[in-house]
């Protein structure tokens, strides 16, 4: 379901890919039953690409990952989480526009 920039982030990566990572991270927690969530997909994909080698982009399926979904407290899909130096900078809950995640990512 993802693009070929867009990466798959899980319990077990999340610690390296995430928390570790030098460059800002936008993470969408989504589900496969989740209607706003494949709405969102093409938009993830387009950053994904849009920021290749500037931000890392990826997703991480709720139902698949309920550990670091409840230490992140996501309630509501789709949720993005923006990550730098290991700590949420930016949660977006709910179907957003490209420009709005395209802002917090260009201050990072």
């Amino acid at each position: 379901m993802a693009g070929k920039l867009t990466k798959e982030f899980t319990d077990a990566n999340f610690d390296s890919e995430v928390l570790k990572s030098e460059t800002p991270v936008l993470v969408d927690v989504w589900a496969e039953w989740c209607g706003p969530c494949r709405m969102l997909a093409p938009t993830i994909d387009q950053l994904a690409t849009e920021y290749d080698g500037k931000a890392k982009v990826g997703k991480l399926d709720a139902d698949a990952n309920r550990d670091t979904v409840s230490k992140y407290g996501v309630s509501a899909l789709p949720t993005i989480l923006v990550f730098k130096a290991g700590q949420v900078v930016h949660k977006f809950v709910g179907l957003r526009q490209k420009s709005e995640f395209k802002q917090v990512l260009d201050t990072l």
